[in-house]
């Protein structure tokens, strides 16, 4: 520090007395807290004494057996210790680092301005001392501690109005500061907005009494618009197909069953259903069947003929004079085309619904559940929702004409999934005619037993075995070729096979390409009747 001396000397006639003054202030702040003459020891309070200190107790023996230094280890026991090597000196730093961080010329010591004076000392008017410095319990270590209020945000309620703004500039409004009068209109308002709401509620609400609930005479609306239905419409195919579609109903005994049949000649009394509709009452004392029209009349009816190799039956009604279903043509339909189907599916006759032809030459094995049909198809496919008891029933195109029978479904719940499988038209009129002329239909058949089978790149059907003096004998078949093709036409399941000799007549020659010992070949077979 710089003498005082040096300092008065730097300094005017100001200086001086400010100087003086300071000196002065820190003799009487020095004066305030010294030591009283004569008195010792720790500066606490003549009323709080400071607690003594009790001498420790000497140890026990046992202490001093455990402790204690061994009688044969004298001085210390680090003796035998290596001293450790002196710490290195560190060098003085270069030249450029004192000039860099050397203080200005004339300073004496750090944070002291140079040529300046020295800041003022701490005294009883300083911030470090204060007037209630002795009474202060922060600078007492013997004051107690207690608890005081929460902290109050003393620029909150210095603020004046009702409306004031916190620490975090939220607006809040101090109801204590609002006028009686404010505070009454504002309850006034909030009363009317009440009152009015629930009038309005309660006119909104109310019924009116007053009011009858009866008007005698009154007549409603109706638009003077007809419905135009043009030809081909669903509504125009349903209104002419209909009539031409029965409901068959079967009694065996306390059971019965349902289905559906197309006339297919009026004029003699024939219709066309499923041979599983009919096929249980066939040969049954005191079995029923009784054809059902769309004008809710019906008549008993009598099997002319049945062939479970189709699953096609053909019944007779004396009542002449039916309308007659007209027979499109099965090569006629595509894929695509729009499709009705029409029967008494669940018992419920005369229901129609529409549809499309999803696929063709679909083929289906038929086993009808009670009744011996054992038939493969090459069905047409449809979306058009089919149930059971529409088995027998039409499924005709857009123009009205009878395109196949609805036979079957796929279903895994019982129901229509969107699936059904009718027997298409072609076949339909080949073997009616065959049954009412003669009771009976023939088919061909090549004599063998045989399941689908692939090894991957190939389908084919497998054959199991082969009936002795069949058509399949007679061309050299064997066990455990594989046939692929029957006159060109591919052949990739057990049920292909089946439709593709189906669809030649007894005493055709074809040509069939088999897999025999991974070789193709091809033999030629006649085929025999069913």
């Amino acid at each position: 520090m710089t003498p005082p001396d040096a300092r008065q000397s730097g300094s005017d006639d100001g200086d001086r007395t400010v100087d003086r003054t300071t000196e002065a202030d820190d003799r009487a702040g020095d004066a305030a807290f010294a030591r009283p003459a004569g008195a010792s020891g720790p500066f606490d309070p003549p009323e709080r004494g400071r607690p003594a200190v009790q001498a420790a107790a000497p140890p026990s023996p046992a202490q001093q057996a455990a402790f204690g230094r061994p009688a044969a280890v004298p001085g210390s026991f680090a003796g035998d210790r290596l001293t450790p090597p002196p710490r290195p000196v560190a060098p003085p730093p270069p030249e450029a680092v004192l000039r860099a961080f050397r203080g200005p010329a004339g300073q004496a010591g750090l944070q002291e301005p140079p040529g300046g004076r020295p800041g003022r000392r701490r005294t009883s008017a300083g911030p470090w001392w204060k007037s209630d410095a002795r009474s202060d319990p922060w600078r007492d270590p013997h004051a107690p501690a207690g608890l005081a209020g929460p902290a109050v945000f003393e620029e909150e309620a210095e603020q004046e109005g009702p409306v004031v703004v916190d620490r975090k500039g939220r607006r809040k409004l101090r109801l204590r500061d609002l006028s009686v009068r404010v505070a009454a209109l504002v309850l006034l308002a909030v009363l009317l907005a009440g009152a009015l709401g629930g009038g309005v509620g309660y006119l909104l609400t109310r019924e009116a009494a007053e009011t009858p609930l009866l008007a005698p005479g009154t007549t409603l609306s109706e638009t003077d618009d007809a419905v135009t239905r043009e030809p081909g419409s669903v509504a125009d195919i349903a209104e002419r197909v209909t009539p031409a579609v029965v409901s068959i109903e079967v009694r065996i005994g306390q059971a019965g069953a349902t289905g559906s049949g197309v006339v297919v000649d009026g004029e003699n009394g024939y219709i066309v259903t499923n041979n599983h509709v009919i096929s249980g009452a066939d040969g049954v004392e005191g079995a029923a069947i009784r054809a059902v029209f769309s004008d809710g009349t019906g008549s008993e009816a009598r099997i002319v003929g049945r062939d479970p190799a189709s699953d096609l039956a053909v019944l007779k009604v004396d009542r002449p004079g039916l309308v007659t279903a007209s027979l499109g043509s099965s090569d006629d339909v595509v894929v695509g085309d729009p499709v009705v189907a029409i029967g008494s599916p669940l018992g419920l006759a005369g229901t129609v619904t529409t549809g499309i032809v999803s696929a063709l030459d679909r083929p289906v094995r038929l086993a009808g559940e009670g009744s011996d049909t054992n038939a493969v198809i090459s069905a047409v496919q449809t979306d058009a929702p089919i149930n059971p008891g529409n088995s027998g029933g039409a499924l005709v195109d857009a123009t009205g004409a009878v395109i196949g029978i609805n036979t079957a479904i796929a279903s895994l719940g019982g129901g229509s999934v969107g699936l059904g499988f009718a027997i298409p038209i072609d076949t339909v009129r080949d073997i009616a005619e065959q049954l009412i002329s003669t009771g009976t239909a023939v088919h061909a058949s090549l004599g063998v037993n045989a399941r689908s089978v692939t090894d991957g790149t190939r389908d084919g059907a497998l054959v199991l075995n082969v009936e002795p003096d069949s058509a399949a004998a007679a061309a050299g078949i064997r066990e455990q070729d594989v046939v692929i093709a029957v006159d060109d036409v591919p052949v990739g399941s057990s049920e292909e096979l089946v439709v593709a000799v189906d669809a030649h007549r007894p005493g055709d020659v074809v040509t069939i390409e088999l897999i025999r010992n991974g070789s193709s070949t091809t033999v030629r077979a006649t085929l025999d009747q069913a």
